[in-house]
């Protein structure tokens, strides 16, 4: 019988609390344990910690968490000091997340376990001079560094990295996809996700003049937590399209799946910021594509990997307000067609099929 490998996964976020990296972290964990014996080593980030131990408790496998302190150095110093311990006990590490990252580089010099770095966008474009060195150092100081895009991939094109992957993210299909969708009588467009720069809820928002001329009964639908509502707001009471729009706010994973259901079409019109804020994937797309939803995303980020421009939906500039009609009027005219690709699309992203490749790598490591 084939001995299962110890892997200890540190990730600078983790469910219950919400981020995309710490969902992608969830979900490889889930799926690597299910043949290897798996840790996680992540932060407690609700007060007492009762959301995490009742999370924690119905997982398949180890999770081990640490608070954080008034005195972040105190955070840090037993951050590192429970990794070097976990490190000593499992075959390899897999770091994901930036404090993950420097956690990694810091483990290098002090242990001989092999490191695997997961790169998501935001980590390796940092404002901060010393951080972005110290980011660029530990990655050259890994095994293997696999990217959830080629976007992402490129942003570290200039560290000449030898051992490199990429692996897009995954979802799961544990349930039954759909056959296809029908489009609706009235426009319904979805954004979910932070409202923030980044996600490009303002793009969209500024497309809608033109929209609402050809879709009078149009609604822009906004999911997640309303960090900039009211910038936007005030965008759409300048451009006279405030009645279009619909703000829900964080809702639970049911209520997101019924406002999925009743929309057309996913927006997801990101950008990069001056802070070097990017959209590595776009795993939304995936859980919207699931649905049957064809979506509108960027080009020139890692929404490039997740939407097949003409297939499971469009790629457009995201300040080309003129652009994004179109894509909209393309998609409207052939929905039920994009529905069924969409779906038959986001096949290839079965967390199933994805862990596969994560394990390839880690077997590679261990043949050396």
């Amino acid at each position: 019988m084939k001995q299962r490998k110890k892997i200890l996964l540190i990730s600078s976020e983790f469910p219950p609390q919400p981020g995309g990296i710490g969902q992608h972290a969830y979900d490889l964990a889930h799926h690597l344990a299910l043949t290897e014996q798996v840790t996680v080593l992540a932060d407690q980030r609700s007060a007492k910690g009762i959301e995490e131990k009742e999370f924690d408790n119905q997982q398949n496998f180890e999770i081990k968490r640490t608070p954080r302190y008034t005195i972040l150095l105190f955070t840090y110093l037993q951050r590192l000091i429970i990794a070097l311990q976990l490190t000593g006990k499992n075959d390899m590490v897999l770091v994901s997340g930036k404090f993950s990252l420097w956690q990694g580089g810091l483990i290098r010099l002090l242990k001989h376990k092999p490191i695997i770095a997961i790169i998501h966008g935001t980590e390796v474009l940092l404002a901060n001079t010393y951080f972005k060195k110290l980011t660029d150092r530990c990655l050259q100081s890994f095994d293997h560094v696999i990217a959830v895009s080629n976007y992402t991939l490129g942003l570290v094109d200039h560290l000449g990295l030898k051992n490199t992957s990429v692996i897009p993210n995954g979802i799961r299909l544990d349930h039954q996809l759909s056959q296809k969708a029908q489009a609706s009588q009235e426009v319904q467009l979805i954004t979910v996700g932070n409202l923030t720069q980044r996600k490009g809820q303002h793009n969209v928002i500024r497309a809608l003049p033109r929209l609402v001329e050809k879709y009078p009964t149009l609604k822009y639908h906004c999911v997640g937590i309303p960090t900039d509502k009211e910038q936007l707001i005030q965008l759409a009471d300048q451009l006279k399209v405030r009645k279009h729009l619909v703000f829900h706010g964080r809702v639970s994973n049911e209520e997101k799946e019924r406002l999925l259901q009743q929309s057309d079409i996913f927006m997801m019109l990101s950008e990069r910021t001056d802070s070097g804020d990017v959209e590595g994937f776009g795993i939304a797309i995936l859980e919207a594509n699931q649905m049957g939803k064809p979506a509108v995303g960027s080009k020139n980020s890692g929404i490039e990997d997740a939407i097949k421009d003409g297939y499971s939906g469009c790629l457009v500039e995201p300040h080309e307000p003129e652009a994004v009609v179109q894509a909209v009027d393309k998609i409207l005219k052939d929905y039920e067609l994009y529905s069924i690709q969409s779906i038959q699309w986001v096949k290839d992203f079965d967390w199933k099929n994805i862990v596969s490749h994560y394990k390839k790598v880690i077997d590679g490591l261990n043949e050396k």
